[in-house]
């Protein structure tokens, strides 16, 4: 992956430069989402990834002579004079002014999330040739951050239902298990950074590196030790008690542990090997042991493993008067589950008695992986230019349907509209807030936000109104 900024974008920006009127000083567009929704359905995430990452970092001159190296083989034009500039007067800093939602933000389709500009008249077309990195650090971090969102939002009826602290449990009932599904380590580490703003459960470390290193916080998620296919059958079938009777002396002082049970024979290691054999001893040990169903019916099979622990180990009956198992088992259930599957087994549950806190999830795939661009429709638009004498002149492409909607042209502004956020004309601003605040400028992060401060923001976004 290439760390030079002026390569990390498509091969024909290398020839916007010459593509705008002469008198054009600068440039202005936004990022947003297309379409148009009722409520807030899109959450903002991860701009503040790229910034520290990829354009604190000044360009030089072994920067230029590669892109222009690479430009002359590839076939397209290249702007050495442009890019001096920024070297020479800007000390490689390019010379931009970013304009953001806060972080956690929840927004209406269409509402744009990011405004930039060129700072300096000389390279105008500076705004567009950003446009590949700076739409693929938005629409990627913000499209899982929204896929959390909508996951938080589903299993929350059932948390505030059937248990006496659905705030507390919340944040540790979706586990990020997609470290291995992503197709890379990037993409690990910033998807699942954007996961742990509405969860604080995680088996990524890239995830949790990405988190530490971006948004100021020491630990954003826990873990528990965890067994794998592998190291149970390793034991063979005549010895699985062994197996798990060992997993119990190892990690039961840890707190927690999880133990794949269905290597051999899952209902069996269930109601004789943990439900009767080894259960004294999972008592006298007292860590939480967190059974792991890992095949069969996705919905029926953890239902199934509640109820049967619920044999062997017993209930008690919260405040809401909904059974909870033993506190010293649960179940986690992470075998390709959809959210339509979770809200199926907490419904199951629900109906049986039981409280959603006997049993948590872990995702992969559906997460971090099981998303494109298209998922949210996010795109990035020139609104406005800036000629000679200063004045901005709104642009706008003329839509081929005359049934469909002409896209909003000029420069922007963000609104508070109740708890809803709204677009206006800058123009039209007034005295009013402009929630589309700075956030880079000229090579300076001009906002840092915390783990915890966006946190916050998601969480009052996901208030009942």
């Amino acid at each position: 992956m290439t760390r030079n900024i002026l390569l990390n974008t498509d091969s024909y920006k290398l020839g916007v430069f010459l593509q705008y009127p002469k008198d054009t000083r600068a440039v202005s567009a936004f990022v947003t989402t297309r379409g148009h929704s009722f409520r807030p359905e899109v959450m903002f995430f991860g701009l503040q990834m790229f910034l520290k990452d990829h354009l604190s970092a000044p360009i030089s001159r072994e920067d230029i002579d590669e892109a222009q190296d690479i430009a002359m083989a590839h076939g397209q034009p290249f702007d050495r004079e442009g890019w001096n500039h920024i070297l020479n007067r800007h000390g490689g800093l390019l010379p931009l002014r970013i304009e953001a939602l806060p972080e956690g933000a929840a927004i209406r389709r269409g509402v744009p999330v990011m405004q930039v500009v060129n700072t300096d008249p000389q390279v105008p077309w500076l705004t567009s040739y950003m446009e590949t990195s700076l739409l693929r650090a938005t629409w990627y971090p913000s499209t899982v951050a929204t896929t959390a969102w909508r996951l938080r939002m589903a299993i929350q009826p059932f948390l505030d239902r059937t248990t006496d602290d659905p705030m507390g449990l919340q944040p540790s009932r979706i586990s990020d298990y997609g470290c291995r599904s992503t197709s890379s380590v990037e993409q690990a580490a910033i998807g699942g950074a954007a996961h742990l703003v509405h969860f604080n459960s995680s088996d990524s470390l890239p995830a949790i590196l990405q988190a530490r290193r971006f948004y100021k916080t020491s630990m954003p998620a826990r873990s528990i030790p965890a067994a794998e296919h592998g190291t149970i059958i390793a034991w063979g079938q005549q010895h699985e008690a062994e197996a798990y009777a060992n997993m119990i002396d190892n990690f039961a002082s840890f707190g927690a542990y999880s133990v794949v049970s269905d290597s051999f024979d899952l209902h069996n290691a269930v109601s004789e090997i943990w439900g009767k054999k080894l259960q004294t001893k999972v008592r006298a040990a007292g860590g939480i042991l967190v059974v792991r169903p890992d095949s069969g019916d996705p919905i029926d099979t953890p239902v199934q493993v509640v109820a049967q622990l619920a044999y062997a180990y017993g209930t008690r009956l919260n405040g809401k008067g909904f059974k909870v198992l033993d506190a010293n088992v649960r179940v986690l259930q992470a075998d390709g589950v959809s959210i339509q599957d979770i809200q199926m087994i907490l419904g199951r549950l629900e109906g049986m008695g039981f409280s959603a806190e006997n049993i948590s999830f872990g995702m992969g795939s559906g997460l971090l992986h099981k998303i494109n661009r298209d998922t949210m429709s996010f795109t990035m638009r020139t609104s406005a230019v800036q000629d000679a004498d200063g004045q901005w002149r709104a642009v706008v492409r003329r839509p081929a349907n005359p049934q469909e909607k002409i896209p909003m042209a000029g420069r922007m502004a963000a609104i508070a509209d109740g708890y809803d956020i709204a677009t206006v004309p800058l123009d039209d601003l007034g005295p009013r807030q402009n929630l589309l605040q700075p956030v880079w400028q000229d090579g300076q992060l001009l906002v840092d936000w915390s783990l915890d401060e966006i946190r916050a923001r998601a969480t009052a976004a996901s208030l009942p109104r």
